[in-house]
C-alpha cells in the first residue's frame, strides 16, 4: 500500500462523492423526500418559514443535535425547533468512521455507548430508514503487558454494567479477524456487542423520528446570537429572523465555542477542533465481510473496520493538527485537504498489523474535523451564567458512540431537572472560564488527541496548560522537591521528593503495581501521625456568605442538611442536598460572625457550588455571596505536634481544652494578623487548618517551617492526605459522593438535623428513606491475601463481590500505611431477588472479594471508621506489652 500511495497512478485516491448528494460512501440512503412532510418542507430551500416562537431551539443538525431533538420529543416536548447552518448531518457526522464501541475509560461513557448501540439497532424498525447497522463486535489489542492489564481492568468494569466481553489470547484474535498479524500481541479484549453504522443515515433516522413527533427542522439557518434577559434565555437571532424560546441547546460541534461567545452573556464552551484522518481502500480480494470485527490497536494508534469490501482505518497520531475555526464557515471546514505525510506513521502501523494490505488499492484519505475538550470528556448540561442555556458538544471523536445516550441524558436533564444517572464527569460546570483561553485550548488539544489511545496508568497528569493557578508558595515548594498534579487548573503537590532521589526516573515511572513514590508517601504519612506535616491546600473552594440580617443563616438552613444555627466560631460539616436527598455539595461551614459564614468546598466544586447557591439565593440586595478562593492560602498542619508549633507562633495555648475540635478563631501567627485557624484537618488526624490572606502566606509558611524544625516538621502532599482520609473512612464528593448518594447511604445521618426549624432541601426524601430503609450502603474494605509488593493495586472502579455475586464497585482506594494493607471504599447493594433493604447484618455476614483486573482478592467489610480499629489495635498492643512486662 505504501508504494501505491507514493507512485502508482492506478491507485491514486478517488474523491468520495458528497454524502448528501450521493451516498455511495455508506450505502444507499433514503432521500429527505421519504421523511414526514414537516421535515421535507423545512429542508427544501427553506420554503417553510421559521416559527416566531418555540419552547426550545436546538442549534446543530448533526447526530448529537438530532438525538437531543428525538429524546425531547419522546419525553413529550412540543414546540421543538432544530436549526442547522448547512445540510442535516453534513458536518462531522457525515465523515464519521461509523464505529459504536463501549470500550470507554469511565462508567458513564460506556453506559452512553451501550444505550446508543441499542437505540441505533432499533431505529430502522421504528422509522423505516435504513441505518447500516451491523453488529460486528470489536477487538482491542494489547502489544504489551501494561496494555493487557488495562484491558483486563476495562473488562471487569464492563461486566459490572452487564456488557458481554471476554479477554482472549492472540490465537483467538486470528480466528476472529482473518487479516491480523498476531505475532507481537500478548492478548486482546473481545466486545461482541460493538457495531458499525452509517452515521448520516442514523442522523437522518433520528431526524425522521423527531419530525414525526412534531419537531420542526430547518436547514441552511444560522444562529447569530442567543438572547438573554435577567440571566435567562429569551430567544435566538438567526439569519432568517428571530425566534422566542425558553431553552437553547448548543450542539454546534466545531462551532460550539464560537456560538457560546456570541451570546448576549458569553457562555464558556471549552473545546477545540483537530484534523482527524482515516484511509479508505477499494474492495479487497476476496472482499472483507461486513461482519468482520472492528480492530482497535491502541499501541499502534490505529483503528480498522470493514468498508464496502475493503477497509476504513484511522488513528490518533502523536502530532495532531489543530483546526482554527474563527471566521470560517462550514464548507471551508468540510473541504479540508488530505495530508499523506502526516498520515504516514498510521499507515505504517496499519501495514504492520495487516501486512496483506500492501497490495490493496486506495480509495481516499479523508480529513475529518473533530472537536476535543481539555480532559477528553464531552461537555453536557446547563451553563452557570445563563439559565435555560444547555450544551452538548466536544465528543472527542466518540460522537457516534455517545450521541444516543448523551441526547437521552440531556433530554432528561431538561425535563426533570436532572438526568437519571450520575453525569458529573461530563458536567460542563466542571470547567470555569479559566479553561476557555484559546491559547490554552490549542495547546491542550495537541496533548488530548494522542492521549485517546495512550496507555493511561493511575495518577497520570496532563502536561500542557499547567501552572495556570498556583499558590503563592508554589516556587518555595517546588524548590523543596514538590511533584505536582493539577485540579481544576490549580497546581497541587502530590508528594515531596527527598534530596538525592532520581527525580527524572520518579517523574516518568508509570505502573499499575506498587509505585516508586510508595516509600516517600509512607514517610509523609508517618510524619503526620508522629510529628507534624504541612500541606498546601489553597486550591479548595472558598465562599463568604453575609447579610445585614438573618438572610444568610436562613438561606444556609434551607440549603444544608445540618444545623447552621451554631455559636460564632463553630464549624459544621454538612451536605447541600437535592430534592432526592443526594449530595449536590459536601462542605464545611464556619460561622464567622452572627450574619457571616465561610464555606469551604472541594476544589472542582468552585463553579458547581456557586451555581447551586445562586440558584436558590433570593434576589435580596442585603444578601451577598463572594468567591474568596483567591484571597486565602490554606495550610493544613497535621500531626500531634501541630499544637506546639502554633502555640509558639501565636503565644496562645492550642490544647483541646483551650481550642476545642471544630472551632475557628482569628489569630496572629508570627507577624501576621487575621489568620483564620480551624481545628480540623480533613484527615481525622489532630491538627489545624490555617486560612491566610495571600499577602501573608509566605511569611506564615516560613515561620511555621522554622519553628517546626525542632518538632520534625516536613512538607507533605495530597497522596498522603488521600491515604489518611481513606483509612479513616472519609468520603469525598466527586469520588465517593454524588448527586444520587444520600447521607443515610454513607453513614452520615448524624450530619442531618431533621428536627431543625427550617425545612431543608431533600428532607422529605430522607425521611422516606429512613422509614423504608436504604438499598445500598457505603462500606470500607480491607484487602487480605494481597501482596502490595507483587500484586496489582486497586485504584477505583473495581467490582465488589459478596458471596460470589456482584454487589457493587469501589469508588476510591489507597494503601493504609497504618494497617499495612490496601483499603477500598465503595457501595454495595443486595443481589437481584433478595430483599432490597441493606442492614448492618447484611454487611457483616457477607464474604467479600475485590476484583482487580480479573483477579479476586478477599476483603473484610466495615461500616465504621478505622479510628475504632486503631483503638482496638493499640489496646491489644498495650495489653500485650503489659502482659510481657508482668511476665518478666
Amino acid at each position: 500500500m505504501r508504494s501505491c500511495v507514493r507512485s502508482s497512478r492506478a491507485l491514486s485516491p478517488v474523491l468520495i462523492p458528497r454524502l448528501l448528494s450521493d451516498a455511495s460512501c455508506w450505502g444507499a440512503r433514503r432521500s429527505l423526500s421519504c421523511s414526514p412532510r414537516r421535515l421535507t418542507a423545512a429542508a427544501e430551500g427553506n420554503s417553510a418559514p421559521l416559527p416566531s416562537q418555540a419552547r426550545v431551539v436546538i442549534c446543530g443538525g448533526g447526530i448529537v443535535g438530532t438525538s437531543v431533538a428525538y429524546h425531547l420529543a419522546k419525553l413529550g416536548w412540543t414546540e421543538v425547533v432544530l436549526l442547522e447552518q448547512g445540510r442535516l448531518g453534513a458536518g462531522t457526522t457525515r465523515l464519521c468512521a461509523g464505529i459504536v464501541s463501549v470500550a470507554k475509560p469511565i462508567f458513564i461513557e460506556s453506559k452512553m455507548a451501550d444505550y446508543s448501540n441499542t437505540l441505533y439497532e432499533r431505529l430502522e424498525e421504528e422509522t423505516g430508514v435504513k441505518t447500516g447497522y451491523v453488529r460486528t463486535g470489536s477487538l482491542c489489542l494489547a502489544q504489551n503487558q501494561d496494555r493487557f492489564i488495562s484491558l483486563k481492568r476495562l473488562a471487569s468494569r464492563l461486566k459490572v454494567l452487564g456488557i458481554n466481553c471476554s479477554v482472549i489470547k492472540p490465537k483467538e484474535v486470528a480466528k476472529l479477524h482473518p487479516l491480523v498479524n498476531i505475532h507481537d500481541l500478548v492478548g486482546a479484549l473481545h466486545l461482541p456487542g460493538d457495531a458499525v453504522v452509517s452515521p448520516p443515515d442514523v442522523c437522518h433516522a433520528l431526524a425522521v423520528a423527531a419530525a414525526s413527533h412534531g419537531v420542526q427542522i430547518h436547514e441552511r439557518t444560522s444562529v447569530n446570537h442567543v438572547l438573554v434577559e435577567k440571566g435567562h434565555v429569551t430567544g435566538v437571532e438567526t439569519d432568517r429572523g428571530p425566534i422566542e424560546c425558553e431553552y437553547f441547546v448548543n450542539c454546534a460541534g466545531q462551532w460550539a465555542y464560537e456560538l457560546g461567545q456570541v451570546s448576549e452573556v458569553k457562555v464558556s464552551v471549552p473545546l477545540h477542533g483537530c484534523e482527524h484522518f482515516y484511509l479508505l481502500t477499494k474492495a479487497l480480494e476476496p472482499p472483507l465481510q461486513p461482519s468482520t470485527p472492528v480492530l482497535m490497536d491502541m499501541d499502534g494508534r490505529i483503528y480498522v473496520r470493514a468498508w464496502q469490501g475493503g477497509i476504513l482505518s484511522g488513528g490518533f497520531e502523536k502530532n495532531p493538527k489543530p483546526i482554527f475555526t474563527e471566521g470560517r464557515n462550514q464548507l471551508e471546514i468540510q473541504n479540508m485537504q488530505e495530508d499523506w505525510d502526516h498520515f504516514e506513521p498510521m499507515l505504517s502501523a496499519l501495514l504492520r498489523r495487516m501486512p496483506s494490505l500492501d497490495s490493496c488499492e486506495i480509495h481516499q484519505l479523508v480529513n475529518c474535523p473533530e472537536s476535543f475538550t481539555p480532559d477528553m470528556r464531552c461537555l453536557m448540561g446547563e451553563t452557570t451564567g445563563v439559565h435555560g442555556y444547555f450544551v452538548l458538544a466536544g465528543m472527542n471523536s466518540s460522537g457516534l458512540s455517545f450521541a444516543g445516550g448523551a441526547g437521552r441524558y440531556l433530554a432528561e436533564w431538561m425535563t426533570f431537572g436532572y438526568p437519571t444517572d450520575h453525569i458529573w464527569p461530563l458536567d460542563i460546570t466542571r470547567f470555569g472560564n479559566l479553561q476557555s483561553s484559546r491559547t490554552f485550548l490549542r495547546h491542550r488539544v495537541m496533548e488530548v488527541m494522542p492521549l485517546l489511545y495512550e496507555l493511561k496508568v493511575p495518577r497520570w497528569d496532563f502536561q500542557t496548560g499547567r501552572q495556570l493557578r498556583t499558590s503563592p508558595l508554589y516556587d518555595r515548594l517546588d524548590t523543596q522537591g514538590a511533584r505536582w498534579m493539577e485540579k481544576h487548573g490549580f497546581e497541587r503537590a502530590k508528594y515531596f521528593v527527598p534530596a538525592g532521589k532520581d527525580l527524572l526516573a520518579l517523574d516518568q515511572s508509570k505502573t499499575f503495581y506498587k509505585p516508586d513514590w510508595f516509600d516517600i508517601v509512607g514517610a509523609e504519612v508517618k510524619c503526620c501521625k508522629e510529628a507534624v506535616c504541612v500541606i498546601d491546600m489553597s486550591s479548595f473552594t472558598k465562599f463568604e456568605l453575609s447579610s445585614t440580617g438573618d438572610q444568610a443563616l436562613e438561606l444556609l438552613q434551607h440549603l444544608c442538611a445540618n444545623d447552621l444555627d451554631v455559636p460564632v466560631g463553630h464549624i459544621v460539616h454538612t451536605g447541600m442536598l437535592n430534592e432526592r436527598g443526594g449530595y449536590e455539595n459536601d462542605c464545611s461551614v464556619v460561622r464567622i460572625s452572627k450574619n457571616s459564614f465561610f464555606i469551604i468546598s472541594p476544589t472542582d466544586q468552585q463553579v458547581r457550588c456557586w451555581a447551586w447557591i445562586k440558584k436558590h439565593m433570593p434576589s435580596d440586595p442585603q444578601l451577598h455571596l463572594e468567591d474568596v478562593s483567591w484571597k486565602y492560602t490554606a495550610l493544613n498542619l497535621i500531626g500531634p505536634r501541630a499544637m506546639d508549633v502554633l502555640s509558639e507562633l501565636s503565644y496562645v495555648s492550642m490544647t483541646p481544652e483551650h481550642f476545642p475540635s471544630l472551632f475557628c478563631k482569628e489569630m496572629s501567627v508570627g507577624y501576621a494578623n487575621g489568620i483564620r485557624v480551624m481545628s480540623m484537618t480533613h484527615t481525622g488526624e489532630p491538627g489545624f487548618m490555617l486560612y491566610i490572606p495571600i499577602e501573608y502566606a509566605l511569611h506564615v509558611y516560613n515561620e511555621v517551617m522554622s519553628v517546626g524544625q525542632k518538632y520534625g516538621i516536613r512538607n507533605a502532599g495530597y497522596y498522603a492526605l488521600r491515604s489518611l482520609r481513606i483509612e479513616k473512612f472519609f468520603a469525598f464528593w466527586g469520588q465517593d459522593l454524588d448527586t444520587f448518594t444520600t447521607p443515610l447511604e454513607c453513614g452520615r445521618e448524624f450530619r442531618v438535623k431533621f428536627d431543625k426549624d427550617t425545612d431543608f432541601i431533600g428532607r422529605a426524601a430522607l425521611l422516606k428513606q429512613r422509614q423504608e430503609g436504604v438499598s445500598r450502603r457505603f462500606i470500607m474494605l480491607v484487602l487480605e491475601d494481597h501482596d502490595a509488593e507483587l500484586d496489582l493495586w486497586p485504584w477505583w472502579g473495581e467490582p465488589i463481590y459478596r458471596n460470589g455475586e456482584l454487589a457493587g464497585v469501589t469508588t476510591s482506594s489507597a494503601y493504609s500505611y497504618t494497617l499495612e494493607r490496601h483499603v477500598c471504599l465503595g457501595f454495595v447493594s443486595p443481589p437481584p431477588g433478595a430483599p432490597p433493604i441493606i442492614t448492618p447484618d447484611f454487611i457483616n455476614r457477607g464474604d467479600y472479594e475485590v476484583d482487580i483486573a480479573g483477579q479476586r482478592y478477599p476483603a473484610k467489610a466495615k461500616l465504621y471508621p478505622f479510628s475504632s480499629l486503631f483503638t482496638q489495635q493499640r489496646r491489644r498492643k498495650d495489653d500485650m506489652e503489659l502482659s510481657n512486662f508482668q511476665g518478666k
